[in-house]
């Protein structure tokens, strides 16, 4: 029998969350008695498909020797000045694990179904492609400044969510190559479409939302005390 493929996560936990505005990263804020960064963390390690969880960290954070985690599956590395400096560094981290995929989540999406987690990665293995959640835009959308000059049909529109599943070689090859280029990164799905390498959508929950500002932080904490009272 052939052996399952290893999936390893990355965790990219080094930004400082300046639209939050608070005192601290806002990976440690707390919702419901735990810090965002636990919530997340916690839910990754509780799932056996992913062998390792890697999380890239500010080198002069002082807060995550606080957190509470399953540090059994929990390694860290330097995070980097951007996004993609981290995910980049932690995927060479992982180098001596040499994992067949890695799934890259934001520290500050603590409301991912594992559901979720679990339909990305069986669509990705049934095609043998890398892919992202995302979900359909729902809103009208408009394009402009200060007016709007045109309405952009939603039809083929989605908002990008993560985890974002791709093969480990590829996604640090494509990395590496667009940092090097100065290309502009905003997730690992346009690091890879830039390389012309194909990106799956695979629809995902909308309440799957990443925390950026404080309206954010309270509908966060009642979606997390519904998905509890859930799980009870």
């Amino acid at each position: 029998m052939n052996n399952p493929p290893i999936i390893a996560a990355v965790v990219p936990a080094a930004g400082v969350g300046s639209r939050m505005q608070a005192e601290i990263p806002k990976q440690y804020l707390k919702i419901n008695n735990k810090s965002i960064l636990e919530h997340t963390v916690n839910k990754l390690t509780s799932m056996r498909e992913l062998n390792t969880i890697m999380l890239a960290i500010n080198p002069e954070d002082e807060l995550f020797n606080t957190q509470q985690f399953n540090m059994t599956k929990v390694r860290t590395t330097e995070g980097g000045k951007e996004r993609a400096d981290s995910v980049l560094n932690a995927l060479n981290a992982l180098e001596t694990l040499n994992p067949d995929w890695v799934l890259v989540h934001d520290a500050a999406r603590p409301i991912v179904q594992i559901e979720d987690i679990q339909k990305l990665i069986a669509s990705c293995f049934e095609k043998q492609e890398g892919g992202i959640l995302a979900a359909k835009v729902k809103d009208t959308i408009k394009r402009g400044q200060q007016y709007s000059e045109e309405t952009v049909p939603r039809a083929e529109l989605w908002q990008a969510l993560t985890p974002q599943l791709f093969p480990y070689q590829a996604l640090k090859d494509a990395l590496k190559t667009c940092l090097s280029e100065s290309k502009l990164i905003t997730d690992e799905a346009s690091a890879m479409e830039l390389q012309g390498k194909p990106v799956l959508l695979v629809e995902g929950r909308s309440d799957n939302i990443k925390i950026t500002t404080p309206e954010d932080l309270r509908l966060a904490a009642f979606l997390l005390k519904e998905q509890e009272e859930e799980n009870d």
